[in-house]
């Protein structure tokens, strides 16, 4: 699930030849349109990512739909079918990948190999490359989310989020702390190596916090309540909520806000441009 290092010496990358070409918008601007479009151009250049982020969580959502007693009513779930509670498992997979894996491992790169330094002393400063790489991974999460929707509802007739605004803020504020998350990650990682064990070590737990090998419904109630203190617990309780038409507890997305504060200070305090 790791992503590719990238070839990015400035003279022969697309980072290179658009983004430090643009100086006027870097001087002023924390997002950088040039760096943003190059970063864009290089991640679909990544076949692995694209898969990791954008198409497995769906294509484990339709492996699992396509299980018989997955589309039946199980009183475990709730009344609900598993597939209808694994459609939110889905939509917090792609995040993970992307926030814990994905982000981290690139931005380590990056320092590793001196681009940060080096665009220190340019005036597209290196602030415009991470705020483009949260935008980023943040839009890719985003677009894997839908995406999900889209197929649980289209092939396994799971109902769409009945309170949507609800939804949307609770996969925002899970967007923002997986990707507040990831920048600790890089932070404390010296090496790309390093980055992608940190963020394999954490993956995994998150992913059983979000509900991937047991949903959050069917964890025992002590479980649930530990589960639910961590960010993606948090969001798995909220997005069932929303899912089926209650506003998300204020208590989870409270909790989403705590770790997104948390975790931000964290990288601001620890983060390192070389």
């Amino acid at each position: 699930m790791s992503t590719a290092l990238r070839n990015t010496a400035p003279g022969n990358t697309a980072l290179g030849k658009t983004a430090l070409g643009k100086t006027a918008l870097g001087k002023t601007a924390l997002v950088n349109p040039a760096v943003l479009k190059s970063e864009v151009r290089l991640f679909r250049r990544e076949p692995g990512s694209l898969f990791w982020i954008l198409g497995f969580p769906t294509l484990l959502l339709v492996i699992l739909g396509s299980i018989p007693a997955f589309r039946d009513a199980d009183p475990d779930f709730g009344g609900l079918r598993p597939v209808d509670a694994y459609v939110p498992v889905s939509v917090l997979l792609g995040l993970t990948v992307g926030g814990l894996q994905a982000m981290p491992q690139t931005l380590t790169g990056y320092r590793e190999r001196g681009i940060l330094r080096r665009m220190s002393t340019t005036p597209v400063r290196p602030a415009a490359l991470l705020s483009a790489q949260m935008l980023l991974y943040g839009g890719a999460a985003l677009t894997s989310s839908l995406l999900a929707l889209a197929v649980g509802r289209l092939a396994f007739d799971v109902r769409l989020p009945e309170q949507p605004f609800g939804y949307a803020l609770a996969l925002v504020l899970a967007v923002l702390a997986a990707l507040a998350l990831g920048a600790v990650i890089s932070a404390l990682s010296r090496t790309t190596k390093i980055a992608g064990a940190i963020g394999s070590a954490v993956f995994f737990p998150a992913m059983f916090c979000a509900g991937v090998w047991m949903p959050v419904q069917t964890m025992p109630d002590v479980l649930a309540r530990v589960v639910g203190c961590t960010p993606f617990g948090a969001a798995a309780e909220a997005l069932n909520q929303a899912a089926a038409g209650d506003w998300p507890g204020w208590g989870h997305l409270g909790v989403l806000v705590a770790w997104t504060v948390l975790l931000t200070a964290a990288a601001s305090r620890w983060f390192r441009w070389e």
